[in-house]
């Protein structure tokens, strides 16, 4: 079964057409086609497949709509906001509900507010992260905007940072922005990780002073030694987040290169993707160094 054009997805009528309505029925049936929403069909193989997905979102609600927040930042190539969940903005105007898999917003914009990604309607890149430091999910938009700008030169950082900040005060609907402008403010792009931004944004929430990123550790003639994924130099404490695909076979390494950094005076604490979850012992070992380190200062 095969049909062109349109990332996949087709409207019942078209499939019934194109393969006649006996062969959908029976496709349905086997598995080998589905219906993600009611009178869309695609391939059943296309479910995982976000263009697809987001086409058959699109010819399930009817024009006029726009793939925005996660669903049009991972189309702009944003890893942190991969989801099978399709978000898409309508019209004031338009009365279309949400539904399974299918989240529908509702705000103005205009076709000049409308980029063409592999033929699928989505936002701007500084739109789309606007909206969604605004009412998405907060880690997941924090580590998405940490993305956007780290893929960036340095130079061109502060231009996407004003852009996104301009979005966030032309914004309609006004919820959701002091939350988008405190984590626009926590931003710096120097992450090298989804999972390395949302650890910076859980310990400032914890009450911790705002740590820096990628800090380098330099020898006495000024080499760089080491550079730790998050540090408080002024109590020489680290921060390093243990992903499985970057750490596993390293632990003999980690455990020398902690011990060095010891001998230089500094706490190194480990993180993994269970601290990001349930960070309670990570933040308890963390608040006892500072408690250590702050009474050794006084």
């Amino acid at each position: 079964m095969n049909w062109g054009g349109r990332n996949g997805a087709v409207l019942r009528g078209e499939a019934d057409k194109i393969l006649g309505r006996r062969a959908v029925l029976e496709g349905l049936a086997s598995g080998v086609l589905a219906q993600p929403w009611r009178g869309v069909i695609l391939h059943a193989a296309d479910l995982l497949e976000l263009p697809c997905l987001a086409q058959a979102a699109l010819l399930a609600v009817g024009p006029p709509a726009v793939l925005s927040g996660a669903t049009s930042l991972a189309l702009h190539g944003i890893s942190a906001a991969d989801s099978t969940v399709i978000h898409l903005t309508v019209p004031y105007s338009r009365r279309v509900g949400s539904r399974s898999g299918l989240v529908v917003h509702r705000a103005e914009f205009r076709p000049a507010d409308v980029l063409e990604l592999d033929g699928l309607p989505v936002f701007p890149l500084d739109r789309a992260l606007a909206d969604h430091l605004c009412d998405g999910d907060k880690r997941t938009a924090f580590a998405a905007l940490e993305e956007a700008l780290h893929n960036l030169l340095p130079d061109h950082r502060g231009v996407l940072h004003a852009n996104v900040r301009d979005r966030i005060i032309d914004r309609r609907d006004r919820r959701g922005i002091h939350r988008a402008q405190m984590l626009l403010a926590l931003a710096t792009g120097e992450a090298e990780s989804p999972p390395e931004s949302i650890l910076r944004l859980l310990v400032v929430e914890a009450g911790l002073p705002v740590p820096v990123a990628q800090y380098e550790v330099a020898t006495i003639d000024g080499r760089k030694l080491y550079v730790l994924d998050l540090a408080w130099p002024e109590v020489r404490i680290a921060l390093e987040y243990d992903g499985y695909a970057a750490h596993e076979g390293r632990r003999d390494y980690d455990a020398e290169r902690d011990a060095r950094m010891a001998a230089r005076g500094w706490i190194t604490i480990r993180a993994t993707a269970a601290d990001l979850r349930n960070p309670r012992r990570l933040l308890a070992e963390l608040h006892g160094a500072f408690e250590r380190r702050t009474a050794r200062l006084a």
